[in-house]
């Protein structure tokens, strides 16, 4: 078994205004030979498949609607949402950089199975879909899992707001293979938001050939001997 690591920045490239929205997945040039699928779903969801090593890794980008727009395409967005991870084999990394307009707020009491203790503040109704939706698909809110000081939690910052909206999630299963979660202090993505950066190592099985794969050499110093 070898381990692979790589340190990939997945950036939310969310615009803003009132007009469209967006998201996209930014790549370090060394990774672009890496990419096999990219799916544009919606103006809120797209995922891009990277093969690393023989692991096959998913990177989805979400942009959930804000809290004042209305349930159905509340509703719309968590859809196309269970449908793409619905949609990635089992055996398959993924991680959802997003940002999900919703606080799941600070302790997991009762959600211990998808998210640390270390949110901010309190929970709202988006936050709480958040939290469902990691348990539909067996995934985990990473932030909250990395013991930071409120600085390096807050994602969002404007005026006298300061609060955590943009979460990496994982399935439970790679958790193990994360090693940390942090907002990047000073750094900023759109306006307001400020940059969650993931560190993830890729436990990589390398396969054994077979004896049939196996080249048989020509042991060609036997044609000295006599026989």
């Amino acid at each position: 078994m070898s381990i692979v690591k790589s340190a990939i920045q997945i950036k939310l490239n969310l615009n803003l205004n009132s007009k469209r929205n967006g998201v996209g997945v930014v790549l370090k040039e060394e990774f672009g030979r890496n990419v096999k699928e990219v799916k544009r779903v919606s103006d809120r969801v797209m995922s891009l498949k990277l093969e690393i090593e023989g692991v096959m890794l998913n990177v989805v980008s979400g942009y959930a609607p804000q809290v004042g727009c209305e349930l159905e395409e509340k509703e719309r967005f968590w859809s196309e949402l269970d449908e793409v991870i619905e949609s990635i084999p089992t055996g398959e990394r993924v991680l959802i950089g997003a940002d999900f307009n919703g606080h799941v707020g600070e302790g997991n009491t009762g959600d211990e199975e998808v998210m640390g203790k270390f949110g901010v503040k309190e929970r709202n109704l988006e936050g709480q879909m958040v939290v469902d939706f990691a348990k539909r698909m067996d995934m985990a809110v990473v932030n909250t899992y990395f013991q930071k000081r409120e600085e390096h939690r807050v994602t969002y910052k404007s005026g006298g707001r300061s609060t955590q909206v943009d979460y990496i999630l994982c399935r439970r299963g790679s958790l193990k293979e994360i090693s940390d979660c942090k907002v990047v202090v000073g750094e900023s993505v759109a306006r307001q938001h400020r940059m969650v950066v993931c560190r993830m190592t890729l436990m990589v099985c390398k396969r054994k050939r077979s004896k049939t794969e196996i080249e048989k050499k020509t042991k060609w110093w036997k044609l000295k001997k006599e026989e």
